[in-house]
């Protein structure tokens, strides 16, 4: 018999995806502040301290999950819509960028899935999202972003959002699989993470790809995604900072004057 809330969903979208919840009386979905679109009348919205599961049990343990939270740079506080009413409602989550919602049953994957500390979407109430921290010496000093991450524990439903698009990758026993860091999604709790260093003095200076990547191991399954946030953000800074940049114009600033862009 499953602990978790037992939902009904539908990912709607290409490019700009949301999912939509279906819930029965008294059911509830949690999800990060922000996440919300649209609810039905009945269902009630109530800020919660930490995720609601039953691992959080008294003030202490709240705070203690609550404090880890702090670490991923999530808020203290989550946001949990429960049903109030008779027959079903519906609550939807949007995506916070351009990219794919990932569907996680937890129970069909033991129970665990660990995800980057910016993945989470929205779950079934009884998922806890704790922190997951990779234990190995070079990962803790070299791996950046993916050195703390986040930890979705249960039986239920939740849902991960990535950017761009999403592949699923199964990693068999043994098998490596090298990956740009900011690329991972989430992946089985099979899997052995670990970072390593590129080598080679012109790939350190040149090759633009940075110092440093992870190495996966099976068995497991991976969920990577083509288009990272930070990644993205970089892109749009150095458009937006200086003078832009006419690739394969003739004209090249003259060209920023004609559009009105020379000031």
């Amino acid at each position: 018999m499953k602990t978790n809330h037992e939902i009904d969903y539908c990912v709607y979208g290409e490019e700009m995806q949301y999912v939509e919840i279906e819930l029965d009386p008294q059911e509830t979905a949690i999800a990060e502040a922000g996440a919300f679109m649209f609810m039905d009348e009945g269902i009630q919205m109530e800020t919660i301290f930490g995720d609601g599961s039953k691992q959080q049990t008294g003030f202490m343990g709240k705070l203690l999950n609550a404090g880890k939270r702090m670490l991923t740079g999530e808020s203290l506080f989550m946001t949990a819509f429960t049903h109030q009413g008779f027959g079903k409602a519906k609550v939807a989550f949007a995506s916070p960028y351009p990219g794919k919602i990932i569907p996680l049953d937890l129970s069909q994957y033991q129970g665990k899935i660990i995800c980057q500390k910016d993945a989470f979407l929205c779950a079934a109430k009884g998922v806890a999202i704790g922190i997951e921290f990779q234990r190995k010496l070079g990962t803790g000093l070299f791996g950046g972003e993916g050195f703390i991450m986040q930890k979705l524990e249960g039986d239920g439903m939740a849902f991960c959002h990535a950017g761009g698009h999403v592949m699923k990758k199964i990693v068999k026993s043994g098998e490596k699989l090298r990956v740009d860091t900011g690329c991972i999604v989430a992946y089985t709790q099979g899997i052995d993470y670990d970072i390593q260093f590129i080598g080679g003095v012109k790939n350190t200076l040149f090759g633009g790809e940075g110092m440093f990547f992870a190495t996966l191991t099976g068995p497991g399954e991976v969920w990577l995604q083509t288009l990272p946030i930070a990644r993205l953000a970089s892109r749009i800074l150095a458009y937006g900072v200086g003078p832009r940049k006419e690739e394969g114009s003739i004209l090249g600033g003259l060209g920023n004057l004609l559009d009105g862009d020379g000031a």
